[in-house]
């Protein structure tokens, strides 16, 4: 067990990344001593800068983004991707948005039947980069059944941009969840945000997202074979009440208990090796 005070430090994260508060920092606290300090012995960095070039210790790399690790610059790595290294663990971006890992877990008094009168509307489209033409393209033929309320800056029809992202959605039957590129293990908060509220995600991103997640417990794109055939099932379902609440009635989570990506201990137990290894270097 590691009992000395470690120094870490946070760089080249996002823009509103706040190193004093954020998923890893408020995780490790739970069991390790931490001091934030510009003389780090670890330093966790991100895709987007350089700055973690200038540090000469134990470096520790993570992305939530389609980025492969580069293991000549990093010591250990953590993203989505499921690589066979022993100095990789899979932790994918969705765990970063989930506060407790049993927010996905469907109580014995769940009503799938109360969660579809609550829907009053039928989809939502929510995204700001233009250049993810795959759901651009599936956002305009399911217009064509039925008016996709589009609330982001790409294909807005609301006249205003959504500012509470989850109390929009909640209203809505279903969720078009698509990633902005798609690669085995790629798998970001867009379809755990639609599932945290009980809207039917539209899913398209990770072909191997049933490694995660119940598919019975969302609409897969990979399980059909064209846009048509995934359209018509969305049709088939905002007709047919009780089929829809097939859907509602799955756990999200396969037998109902959170995977082990998301359980706390799982990604203490890679940082502990690290730690370790990190004071006899």
């Amino acid at each position: 067990m590691i009992m000395t005070k470690l120094k870490i430090n946070f760089v080249d994260f996002w823009p509103d990344f706040d190193a004093t508060s954020n998923f890893f920092l408020d995780l490790l606290k739970t069991r390790f001593d931490l001091e934030i300090s510009d003389s780090p012995d670890f330093i966790i960095y991100s895709v987007f800068g350089t700055t973690f070039r200038n540090y000469h210790c134990t470096r520790i790399f993570y992305t939530g983004e389609n980025i492969r690790p580069n293991f000549d610059e990093c010591d250990f790595a953590l993203s989505f991707d499921f690589i066979e290294h022993p100095r990789h663990f899979r932790l994918p971006l969705y765990v970063l948005y989930l506060k407790d890992p049993k927010q996905l877990v469907k109580e014995d008094t769940f009503n799938p039947e109360k969660i579809l009168q609550e829907k009053s509307k039928f989809c939502n489209f929510i995204y700001s980069n233009g250049s993810a033409q795959e759901r651009i393209d599936f956002f305009e033929k399911l217009s064509k059944y039925k008016k996709v309320d589009s609330g982001g800056r790409v294909r807005n029809n609301l006249g205003c941009f959504v500012l509470d992202k989850l109390d929009f959605i909640k209203d809505y039957k279903f969720t078009i969840a698509f990633e902005n590129s798609s690669y085995p293990g790629y798998t970001t908060e867009k379809l755990v945000h639609p599932m945290l509220v009980h809207s039917l995600p539209i899913y398209w991103g990770n072909p191997r997202v049933d490694e995660d997640f119940n598919p019975k417990s969302f609409l897969n794109y990979f399980s059909f074979d064209s846009d048509e055939e995934l359209i018509a099932r969305i049709i088939g379902l905002d007709r047919n009440d009780e089929l829809y609440c097939r859907y509602l009635r799955e756990p999200y989570y396969y037998h109902n208990e959170p995977n082990k990506y998301v359980k706390p201990e799982y990604v203490l137990g890679f940082f502990e090796k690290i730690f370790e290894w990190g004071k006899f270097t």
